[in-house]
């Protein structure tokens, strides 16, 4: 009898880190543009001078804004971030001594920050001020979305985590035959095939629906195997625990979600009307979508308007994951 269960869990990739992202390449984008335009007198008062290249208060209030630093530390935070701005600089004007910003993949880099963030200011100014969800708007989402609140689950797991690459005729049998999590150890331990244990909880609010409607069907001690890339996790489910939220512990979560899903519906709505208008050619008839997203291009350029990182139909059925 196979006690073992295939299922096939597709994992979001992590965020990027897209403020800091947009830092570089804005630095990348002002060593670029200097060197094509010659030097330009900066506006503001001058703080500073880095082999005659002024850094200004405009400068300086730009990253202060940026690191979002409270009114309290400005002063002492103004001090490192003015000693950062002289540090960029020196290191701009040594890239651009060396020729750096005429690297054909710098310039390429160039060109891919100044779009993005054109076409990130014009979607923000375009949407404008999104309003955030009224607290019949939160509500109204709790009392539709039990499963993730109310009729929350908690699934307890012990797992064995191996190597995909050591997925082996041999092992999937001593699988099927195993009935314990811990006859599968014995195996791999007798085999030396290498492994690492670890427990987790996880609730249905954190879980895809088909993944989370399956456990809830399962009888504890059910074996089950998720492959993830180039790893295998070969699962027990330990225990099955009611686990609700109450809408004073979800609002928070809830609002932003729903904020956030405002917001992709409006860039999606623009995007629309732009393609509507527009006149696109696929010059290369291998290249044409059979089903393009209107929104993956400015998901990328606008995190602040844009939808949240995974993919938007998962974020939308499964509601608000990760509530505690």
């Amino acid at each position: 009898m196979n006690h073992f269960r295939n299922y096939r869990l597709t994992m979001p990739k992590p965020a990027a880190n897209t403020r800091l992202l947009c830092a570089v390449l804005v630095l990348f984008a002002a060593a670029g543009l200097s060197a094509c335009g010659g030097k330009e007198k900066k506006a503001g008062q001058a703080l500073a001078s880095v082999n005659g290249e002024e850094i200004t208060v405009l400068q300086l209030n730009e990253e202060l804004q940026r690191a979002n630093v409270p009114a309290v530390q400005q002063e002492a935070a103004s001090k490192q971030l003015l000693e950062s701005l002289i540090d960029r600089q020196l290191l701009q004007n040594e890239a651009i001594k060396d020729k750096v910003d005429r690297d054909p993949k710098v310039v390429q880099a160039v060109e891919r920050a100044k779009a993005l963030i054109v076409a990130q200011a014009y979607m923000q100014k375009r949407i404008g001020t999104i309003n955030k969800p009224s607290p019949a708007e939160v509500e109204d989402y709790f009392n539709k979305n039990p499963q993730y609140f109310t009729q929350r689950k908690q699934f307890d797991m012990r797992e064995l985590i191996i190597a995909s690459a050591d997925m082996n005729d041999d092992l999937k049998k001593a699988m099927d035959a195993a009935k314990t999590l811990e006859e599968v150890a014995v195996w791999l331990d007798a085999n030396k095939v290498r492994y690492a244990r670890t427990q987790l909880s996880r609730t249905s609010a954190d879980l895809a629906p088909e993944l989370s409607s399956k456990l809830a069907g399962m009888p504890k001690g059910q074996l089950f195997i998720i492959r993830e890339g180039d790893r295998t996790l070969l699962i027990s489910l330990a225990d099955i625990k009611d686990n609700p939220v109450t809408l004073a512990q979800a609002a928070p979560q809830i609002e932003q979600f729903l904020f956030n899903k405002k917001n992709k519906e409006a860039a999606d709505a623009e995007l629309k009307r732009l393609r509507a208008s527009a006149k696109i050619e696929y010059l290369n008839k291998t290249d044409k979508p059979a089903a393009a997203s209107a929104s993956a291009a400015v998901a990328a350029s606008a995190p602040a308007v844009a939808a949240p990182a995974a993919d938007s139909s998962d974020v939308n059925a499964r509601g608000v994951a990760g509530l505690k």
